[in-house]
């Protein structure tokens, strides 16, 4: 019996921690966007610590500046930061919806499609290709110098 409680806690433990990064992850961007004046975010230096080492974004750069242009009404911005941002809130209000609800009724719902391998591997390969496509066009428009510029190092 102890083993199924400390089990069953640890699983509350976990949905709990899911809905505090969940609300995270929608409410520093949304701070951020109250304080976006003169859109001083277009310009200030990305937050992303591999894009401030090289120069380079990595798969995740842009999604809090796709948040901040989403929140102000700007879908096309939102999504040129980066095309999973309007994604990226969707599936957050959802995980807190859905693990709250999961909390209350205590039954799982979902754990064939959250848990899924193969959902998961396809998810990776189309970031990984969408990744790549942003590479190449960041490289084609701009020049060392600009990549240079936007690290740390100069």
């Amino acid at each position: 019996m102890i083993s199924t409680d400390y089990t069953n806690n640890s699983r509350v433990k976990r949905k709990v921690y899911g809905i505090i990064g969940a609300a995270i992850t929608l409410i520093i961007p949304f701070f951020l966007m109250l304080n976006n004046h003169n859109d001083h975010l277009e310009t200030d230096q990305s937050f992303c610590p591999f894009k401030m080492v090289t120069g380079f974004p990595c798969p995740g750069c842009g999604i809090t500046k796709s948040l901040v242009y989403f929140y102000q009404g700007d879908i096309y911005k939102s999504v040129s930061y980066h095309i999973l941002g309007p994604f990226v809130i969707l599936f957050c209000w959802l995980t807190i919806i859905i693990l709250t609800t999961e909390i209350i009724t205590k039954k799982e719902y979902f754990k064939g499609i959250l848990y899924n391998r193969k959902l998961a591997y396809n998810m990776a390969y189309f970031l990984a290709f969408y990744h790549l496509i942003r590479l190449v066009l960041f490289v084609r428009n701009n020049s060392f110098d600009d990549i240079l510029h936007q690290s740390i190092w100069f």
